[in-house]
């Protein structure tokens, strides 16, 4: 009977879906999936867009970017945080997203991708060695617990 009663307790209390925003409100917009956005990242380019996915890495040092994938095992884009406004908690690997803002591709050259991709992250190599990263500005986010 007690432990029946400290379950229950425990079910009451705890939060039932934590969310943490940052920066500006999320708008009630249709969400672009992180694979659509991959697909065709030049078409999200030209306005603000809601993504939704999940974080496969994150700035552990100050919270200032993330990785947003479509899926915990598939790699997807480097989201930074508009004029540098607001950084996420330290531990949000794991946790699902959804961010607002605008996708941006960036060519790099040679040198630049060389120093890029040895520090980890992962670029799509051109022909001639330079690469184009997909990144994303974000005004605004909501994590979910993992």
């Amino acid at each position: 009977m007690i432990g029946t009663t400290l379950t229950l307790l425990a079910t009451l209390m705890a939060p039932a879906d934590t969310v943490i925003t940052r920066g500006d409100p999320i708008p009630s917009t249709p969400a672009v999936s992180m694979a659509t956005v991959l697909a065709a990242p030049a078409k999200y380019t030209t306005a603000p867009v809601l993504v939704e996915g999940v974080i496969v890495k994150s700035c552990t040092e100050k919270g200032c970017w993330m990785q947003l994938a479509p899926a915990k095992d598939q790699t997807g884009v480097r989201v930074t945080f508009k004029d540098y406004g607001f950084f996420i908690p330290l531990n949000a690997a794991g946790m699902k997203a959804r961010a607002y803002g605008v996708v941006l591709t960036t060519k790099h050259s040679k040198s630049d991708a060389d120093h890029l991709i040895n520090e980890g992250a992962k670029l799509v190599r051109n022909a001639d060695g330079t690469a184009t990263e997909v990144a994303f500005v974000a005004s605004g986010v909501e994590l979910r617990d993992k």
